[in-house]
């Protein structure tokens, strides 16, 4: 090879490393964290009630307004719940990344356009440790019952469909809340179909020790970047062990699922790691 050829193909070499490396910033920043996905799960159990049968309720995890997601993706979001039409709405915390950065103007857009989210049977959140940071506690809340959706903390609420209920748990943030998971279920309710939202997935080895049938947990983000061989990059305190996906645990048994969440932390990134909205239909056994 004389030296021209080696120039001419030394330079076209860093080229085409500076392209891929742009190219897959470029993907990681302004695409894939955008390029939201629905999955669908069936939820099978006994204890499910004949009229809960085909009920659907739709999870939306950890947007992290503020931080690489605004409101044009929140637009984005309400039109797609809109078209899956679910019966309940649950919201599984972190709605802003820092409460401390938003004016209040951009609180009341957000209200504003959480409003026009709709199901038939409520719409109900509980806090992440977001939530309660950034002096976020007394706002968020503000924010969120504003827009019609109603806090679970350390509390149960029954949905009722056709003389028949489910009972619906929601635990307060387990890293900066005060959570209390012991008198959620009364004696008479253990035998009845239960649903408990607790923002950290890795809680659920707690939780399999009560009468809850699912848990329902975001905070990982599915690490958020996933690379080939090496695995997650960025897994949270109590999000490290049940990172995305789902989980059986106990005896009962707990059904564990773990949404990667729609927002980005720390890095304004995502890599083979899809932002996601999770649907889910009750199956009675």
């Amino acid at each position: 090879m004389n030296r021209r050829t080696f120039l001419k193909r030394f330079l076209l070499g860093t080229i085409g490393l500076a392209g891929a490396g742009y190219g897959g910033y470029y993907y990681a920043h302004e695409i894939e964290p955008r390029w939201v996905k629905i999955v669908r799960n069936d939820i099978e159990s006994e204890r499910i009630p004949a009229s809960f049968d085909g009920f659907t309720f739709l999870q939306l995890s950890d947007t992290h307004i503020g931080f690489n997601y605004g409101l044009k993706e929140l637009d984005d979001l309400i039109q797609t719940i809109g078209e899956l039409d679910p019966d309940l709405i649950l919201f599984t915390g972190d709605l802003i990344d820092d409460p401390s950065t938003i004016t209040n103007q951009q609180y009341a857009q957000i209200i504003d356009k959480l409003s026009n989210i709709k199901s038939r049977h409520g719409n109900y959140w509980i806090y992440g440790n977001h939530d309660h940071g950034g002096y976020g506690t007394e706002k968020i809340a503000q924010v969120m019952s504003s827009a019609g959706f109603q806090l679970l903390k350390n509390e149960t609420t029954k949905i009722q469909k056709d003389g028949d209920h489910i009972n619906l748990s929601g635990l307060d943030d387990v890293l900066l809340g005060n959570p209390e998971i012991t008198q959620l279920i009364d004696e008479s309710e253990q035998d009845h179909f239960n649903i408990l939202l607790s923002h950290e997935p890795d809680f659920a080895d707690t939780t399999k020790n009560y009468p809850f049938d699912v848990q329902l947990s975001g905070h990982s983000h599915g690490g958020q970047i996933q690379l080939p061989i090496i695995g997650y990059i960025i897994t949270p305190i109590l999000g490290e062990k049940y990172v995305e996906g789902s989980f059986t645990l106990g005896q009962r048994p707990l059904q564990l699922f773990v949404s990667k969440g729609l927002g980005t932390t720390r890095l304004p990134f995502r890599f083979l790691c899809r932002p996601e909205i999770n649907l889910y239909t009750l199956r009675k056994k």
